[in-house]
């Protein structure tokens, strides 16, 4: 297919226009010395119709940042305010990225294509809006590997290196530099309300209430929900199912993102930004991702309350348009919502078929002890655990408990390959850093390119992944 054709295929629907006056301001990108393409997602641009384009013009496109046909005419830096390790900061924005085309995908969703590492622009305040090619790399190693784990996250769309050496403080400079766009759900922040209640601008808050409730469509509150049919009630009790079923998913995944500030939470519960991410060795509660990170805020254990805390700025940004109870009743179905999710995506990893909250719950408390006990790390105890049979051998008392907590769970289908290799994979830091040496030192994207294919091919053994919670199809998927 020509370029032609597939700009036509492109569903442009720059949404975000209707409020772009108030929530954001127009950017002009870096000017690069070169755009060297990296990486380039095609099965996530088959999505939005953008996977014919020739390197030549997906250069242009998100290099260059030439706007796609009928698209966003300009860049847009987002405005928003947040909690950064609870610490309320007014002064931050999109300081290095931008919001550069929304595309509808064939189920009908809003997608965005936002930026970072793309250059300067109000919010930057001392940075210089450049993101290191290892950020990068990382970026696509944090999204696939979470992909493959059923984990609702942006998707590392394209990374062109930029030509420029760039000094930073906590790694080896100078170092090489790329830019990153994203394609993700949204870029509307928690943060984005948090803004609009400083201010105290109630109407722009109404606006984009109702953009958040057609654009992101969820199921309705529980039929007992107080005030249930006001905008702002309905959008909460949505997002607080999409952040519970993201917290669990996290902790399933034996991921710790790291830095879980307020501005890194948008209201379609998704993951994104990666910055000091890890994978568990072992299942620690206290294991954390960012050196920075001295009090353990973020810590693995810590995740789900931190995420119902972000939840929590929520509902004290829409006290600006609702009462306080029925938010707060929103606010409180997290720990249920969270603990339903945990066992949905934990008999998905482990690849057995639910039997309902009890056993569920104590399935997944059986594992827990086992993989503290053990010292085994979640990704080596799923794969050995799969369909609920025991590949190995493990100690006498944790083997009885596993399987007494297995006893009646019916597998589901393991007949994959990848059940039967070695060993499974993984996203530990050793193996990221050797990723990144090949790059750095020889220019060998061979094996960043190998891992992308194995952690793929894990997705696939896993099956089809939960649905993300909280969300309603808008309409049915286009034919092919």
């Amino acid at each position: 297919m020509n370029d032609d054709r597939q700009q036509a295929a492109a569903r442009s629907d720059p949404a975000i226009l209707e409020i772009a006056d108030w929530i954001a301001d127009p950017v002009a990108p870096g000017d690069f010395p070169k755009a060297q393409i990296r990486f380039r997602n095609d099965r996530a641009a088959r999505e939005v119709g953008l996977a014919g384009l020739s390197d030549e013009r997906w250069a242009a496109h998100f290099g260059r940042f030439e706007p796609l046909e009928g698209n966003l005419p300009q860049p847009l830096a987002l405005r928003y305010h947040g909690h950064q390790f609870r610490v309320y900061n007014p002064e931050i924005g999109d300081g290095r990225g931008f919001l550069f085309a929304q595309l509808r995908s064939r189920d009908g969703r809003l997608l965005d294509l936002g930026t970072k590492g793309s250059g300067t622009t109000p919010y930057s305040r001392a940075g210089d809006g450049r993101l290191t090619l290892k950020g990068a790399v990382r970026e696509i190693l944090a999204t696939e590997m979470l992909e493959a784990l059923g984990v609702n996250t942006s998707r590392t769309f394209s990374v062109i290196e930029t030509g420029e050496q760039l000094w930073r403080n906590d790694e080896p400079s100078p170092t090489r530099s790329a830019v990153m766009v994203r394609l993700s759900h949204s870029h509307i922040r928690i943060g984005s309300f948090q803004r609009l209640l400083a201010h105290e601008q109630a109407d722009e808050m109404e606006q984009l209430v109702d953009y958040c409730l057609r654009h992101f469509p969820g199921p309705p509150p529980p039929e007992d929900a107080p005030a249930r049919d006001e905008p702002a009630i309905r959008l909460m009790h949505q997002v607080t199912e999409r952040m519970a079923d993201l917290a669990a998913s996290y902790m399933v995944a034996g991921f710790v993102h790291g830095v879980l500030n307020t501005d890194n939470m948008n209201v379609t519960g998704e993951s994104f930004d990666y910055g000091p991410w890890r994978w568990l060795p072992s299942w620690d509660p206290g294991f954390t991702a960012a050196y920075f990170d001295h009090a353990g805020l973020y810590a693995f254990g810590r995740q789900p309350e931190a995420i119902h805390w972000n939840c929590g700025q929520l509902a004290v940004a829409l006290r600006l348009l609702a009462e306080s109870d029925p938010l707060v009743a929103a606010l409180n179905r997290f720990p249920d919502l969270y603990m339903a999710a945990v066992a949905r995506r934990w008999c998905w990893r482990l690849g057995v078929s639910s039997r309902g909250a009890e056993a569920d719950g104590a399935l997944v408390a059986a594992c827990e002890k086992a993989m503290r006990e053990s010292g085994e790390g979640p990704d080596a105890f799923f794969f050995r655990m799969r369909g609920g049979i025991a590949r190995g051998d493990l100690p006498a008392d944790i083997a009885s408990d596993l399987a007494d907590a297995l006893a009646d769970y019916e597998p589901a289908d393991s007949s994959h390959a990848y059940w039967s290799d070695e060993a499974p994979q993984s996203m530990l830091i050793e193996e990221v850093e050797a990723i990144w040496s090949a790059i750095d030192e020889r220019d060998d994207w061979q094996p960043l390119e190998g891992k992308v294919a194995a952690l793929r091919r894990m997705g696939e053994a896993h099956g089809p992944a939960p649905v993300p919670a909280g969300h309603a199809l808008m309409h049915e998927p286009a034919d092919p």
